[in-house]
């Protein structure tokens, strides 16, 4: 084993999913980074962990809340890694516990402000959002993503509860600033972002406020763990063996 792998494995590395994902969605990535002596541990949120779970009354914040337990389950700093709503989650706890998260990784993601939702225009269906045909979604979203891999993922896709992707997002601790980040862009590249931070576009004033921020490249659609997997899992272990030296 490597010194740079060794290092990492010190560190309590979560991975958040997305919309519509559970902890599943991280399999491929998962096991590619354990062949390089990592552990990551994949994270269901509540609500998310099979079509016939009670998704009543849940709440951004009760995803939230359930990341919060299990840094505070953990022993030492944490590295968070988000994908899409995921990064949302990430930030609030990374606001609520800046003392133990080493790094937040936001995977074709990025920090969600004081008060803005993930997306309230999503078609919803009964209090929830359920997977929606691919013509809701932008091309670039679906880059690489082959029928094959569309069919599998909608197969495995939970419904999200509403409140989820409408809640305002709360953050309390400026601190959150200070926290490490690294950007993996996929569906966009970085100097996209960079120009519209410089730009002021509002969605961007949250990472723009960011003291310490890495940006790296995956071009694929929006779903790079199914598309990318060993790609991904090689950047995020690059990432976690720059994280562990500081």
């Amino acid at each position: 084993m490597s010194p740079r792998v060794a290092n990492v494995t010190v560190m309590v590395v979560f991975l958040i999913p997305g919309f519509w994902l559970n902890a599943s969605s991280w399999d491929r990535v998962v096991a590619s980074m354990r062949e390089e002596g990592l552990e990551p541990v994949a994270l269901t949120l509540p609500g998310m962990a099979s079509l016939d779970e009670d998704r009543g009354g849940i709440g951004l914040r009760d995803h939230v809340d359930a990341v919060i337990a299990q840094v505070d389950l953990a022993e030492g700093e944490v590295v968070l890694v988000g994908h899409s709503a995921g990064g949302a989650v990430a930030h609030a706890v990374a606001d609520a516990r800046p003392d133990r998260v080493a790094r937040v990784v936001y995977v074709d993601s990025m920090p969600l402000g004081e008060g803005r939702c993930v997306n309230d225009e999503l078609p919803v269906v009964d209090d929830e959002i359920p997977l929606p045909d691919w013509s809701v979604f932008g091309p670039e979203d679906l880059v690489d993503l082959d029928d094959r891999l569309r069919d599998d993922f909608r197969r495995v896709a939970v419904p999200v509860p509403v409140a989820v992707a409408t809640d305002p997002q709360e953050l309390h601790d400026p601190r959150r600033y200070d926290v490490a980040i690294t950007v993996i862009t996929c569906e966009f590249t970085s100097d996209q972002l960079k120009a519209w931070i410089a730009e002021s576009h509002p969605w961007m004033a949250e990472l723009a406020a960011m003291k310490n921020v890495d940006y790296v490249d995956l071009p694929t659609g929006h779903w790079p763990q199914f598309t990318r997997s060993e790609e991904l899992a090689r950047v995020l272990g690059e990432i976690l063996g720059a994280t562990s030296s500081h």
